[in-house]
This record gives C-alpha cells, structure tokens and sequence, in this order.
C-alpha cells in the first residue's frame, strides 16, 4: 500500500472545502479543528489550513506537514469515504509526539477509526 500523499486525497478546490464546513461535523482541541464531512468517494480526503495570523510561512509550512505525516501514518485505520480538514489555530507550540496524540484522540472521537 502506498503511504505517501496521493493526489486524490487531497481537497484543492474551493467549492469542495465549502462542502466540507457546510456539511462536516467539527471536533476540536487546544490549537486545532477537525471538520469531517462524508465524501462519495473510496479514499479518505486531507486539507489543512492555517488561520491568517499562524505565524510566518516556515512556521506555516511546518505544521502543516507534522498534520499530513500524522495523517498519513495514521490513514490504513480510517473508514473509507471522509474529508478532513484541519484549521490550525496561532497558540503554544507543542512537539510532535503531543501533536499526534492530540490528533488521535480528534480521530477516536470523530469515531473515523475502523478497529477502535
């Protein structure tokens, strides 16, 4: 199974965003929210977006890959057919391992997990 981020699992287009905040459900934790929103399609789908005040662009750029490799490695559990989106919030910087764990427990409670 390919592990990278392919391009069907990414949303880029503005009105598939919208979709996602209109009809998602949010979840949230200090500094981050996941908006899941049910697609039509056999892959889970990734967007992740940072507030306009979020730092400069390397801090931007940075949290933005520590999400998509969370997800990534993360991706083989999920239920087939969701959008996520993630809106990253400026706040405390916290490291990775905190940010992974802070994810998983937006994923156990959004009940996107197959075996949990």
């Amino acid at each position: 199974m390919r592990k990278s981020l392919t391009r069907q699992e990414r949303v880029k287009k503005k009105p598939e965003i919208d979709a996602i905040f209109t009809n998602g459900k949010k979840f949230s934790c200090t500094g981050i929210r996941l908006v899941l929103a049910p697609n039509s399609r056999s892959v889970c789908r990734i967007v992740v977006i940072c507030v306009k005040h979020y730092g400069n662009a390397v801090k931007r750029n940075r949290i933005k890959r520590q999400i998509k490799e969370i997800w990534r490695i993360e991706k083989p559990s999920f239920r087939p057919g969701f959008d996520f989106a993630f809106v990253v919030y400026p706040g405390k910087a916290v490291d990775h391992e905190t940010q992974r764990k802070q994810l998983i427990n937006l994923f156990d409670r959004a009940h996107v997990y197959l075996s949990r």
